[in-house]
C-alpha cells in the first residue's frame, strides 16, 4: 500500500487540497498498477516559522 506524505505551508484552500489527492492518487495508481483504495495521502501542514532552508526560517526571508 503505497503511504504518499505531503508537507506544505498553510494556505491551499479544501479544493485544492483535494484537487491533489485525486490527481496523485490517479498517477500513483497508473504508475504502481494498485487499487485506488490502497493509496493514502498524507498532507500535513507545517508553519512558516517552523519551516527552515539553507540555514534560515522561511519566515524570516
Amino acid at each position: 500500500m503505497p503511504i504518499l506524505h505531503l508537507e506544505m505551508h498553510p494556505g491551499r484552500t479544501l479544493d485544492q487540497k483535494r484537487a491533489f489527492v485525486r490527481e496523485v492518487t490517479r498517477v500513483a495508481v497508473e504508475t504502481l498498477s494498485c487499487p485506488p483504495e490502497s493509496v493514502d495521502v498524507v498532507i500535513s501542514e507545517v508553519a512558516r516559522e517552523d519551516w527552515a532552508k539553507a540555514g534560515k526560517l522561511i519566515a524570516d526571508k
